[in-house]
């Protein structure tokens, strides 16, 4: 089975480029389930069809659902819930609106991901296609089970432990519940459903990341910062869609002065990503809505290029030698180097970008070796080991 994911600014066309795929893949004969995790959906009007959170048939070979966040949030929490919910009206009665602080800030789209896994393992179809919620949402809940997994992995052991020695006091003497084996129980399956979609994402074989933009500076931009980021948590982005391109035949009169903007906007798209296989789709004469409008669109953006096959695979990480020493070098092109900042604690590996950071676990290799400098060549980070 096969995951395309579709990420981009908000207002580039996600959507209509992610059902126009969806629709030229199940042409070609594979059963496809096509998805949006954004919580305003709009993929029910795009291929305009109603859709609920179970899969709809809505064409030969093509299924469609867009997944109620609360729905799954109320699945991913368990018997966590009602233990919360003691909790937090242990000393302040039943009137508490329980029901909405049981939600953390971005929970509901993680448990969007977390179903990404499920109709994996389920394998009922051949390709997955998922109509992400706009860069900024996709970014956080991409590192989410990452930073949540790792939080969780160091938190429970000493919790549990601690629980099991003073708890019974604790209750005693603050009057409120203690959570019980099992709770900790639920905690650590969530923790392994973490670890296994940060796996399944990671899954170069398996998953792609598409990078839908349109020829304007402001989205471009935002585009390569997308690019960069990915890279930095190793996703791999195997093409870029340009989307709302102007026909040639239409510049003129009122829209002339886009001729100029549009033509440097798609040469810095070409000179950005070079290497990467890029995609262009023109305004067409009608609004990209229904099943047969996606299926033109999706003939005119892919050509003869299926694109159900992995399209690109970079390597974003190496280890080399630089002037006589060990070096690790991570390709986070598109930034400036006072951006970048490097630490190290032991055998761990800190990266920030701006408001972005990320951990690595060193290669065997470079354990035990200390940071003696770092170079920014040509949108690679080279960090040097001694």
């Amino acid at each position: 089975m096969r995951i395309i994911l579709y990420t981009g600014k908000g207002g580039v066309g996600k959507t209509s480029v992610a059902a126009a795929t969806a629709c030229k893949i199940a042409g070609s004969g594979k059963k496809v389930l096509i998805i949006s995790t954004d919580q305003a959906h709009s993929l029910g009007d795009s291929i305009d069809h109603r859709l609920t959170y179970e899969p709809t048939k809505v064409a030969d070979n093509l299924y469609a659902m867009e997944i109620d966040g609360v729905r799954e949030c109320e699945n991913a929490w368990g018997n966590l819930k009602e233990y919360m919910k003691k909790l937090l009206t242990s000393r302040s009665g039943e009137s508490i609106e329980v029901e909405e602080l049981l939600v953390f800030p971005g929970f509901e789209e993680l448990t969007s991901l977390l179903k990404i896994k499920d109709i994996y393992d389920k394998n009922i179809y051949d390709v997955l296609i998922v109509d992400c919620a706009p860069t900024g949402e996709t970014l956080a809940l991409l590192k989410y089970p990452e930073m949540f997994g790792d939080w969780i992995s160091k938190l429970i052991p000493m919790k549990r432990k601690a629980v099991k020695v003073a708890g019974p006091a604790v209750e005693k003497l603050m009057k409120i519940p203690m959570p019980k084996d099992s709770i900790f129980d639920e905690i650590e399956i969530l923790h392994e459903k973490l670890l296994g979609l940060r796996e399944l994402l990671g899954n170069k074989e398996v998953v792609s990341i598409r990078i839908v933009t349109t020829p304007e500076k402001i989205v471009v931009k935002e585009a390569k910062r997308n690019f960069a980021y990915l890279h930095l948590y190793d996703y791999n982005v195997d093409a870029i869609i340009v989307n709302k391109i102007y026909p040639q035949s239409s510049l003129s009169g009122y829209f002339n002065k886009w001729v100029q903007n549009q033509k440097e906007s798609l040469l810095d798209i070409k000179e950005s990503f070079t290497g990467l296989p890029i995609f262009y789709l023109e305004f067409l004469k009608n609004e990209l809505r229904t099943l047969k409008c996606l299926q033109i669109a999706g003939d005119k953006l892919y050509e003869n290029v299926n694109p159900f096959n992995i399209l690109f695979q970079g390597k974003i990480f190496a280890v080399a030698k630089m002037e006589d020493n060990d070096c690790f070098i991570i390709d986070i092109p598109f930034f400036d180097k006072k951006d970048l900042d490097v630490f190290q604690k032991g055998n761990e590996l800190f990266i920030i970008i701006k408001n972005e950071r990320r951990k690595f676990i060193l290669p065997d290799k470079l354990k035990n070796k200390d940071i003696t400098g770092a170079k920014y060549i040509d949108g690679k980070l080279n960090i040097i080991f001694q």
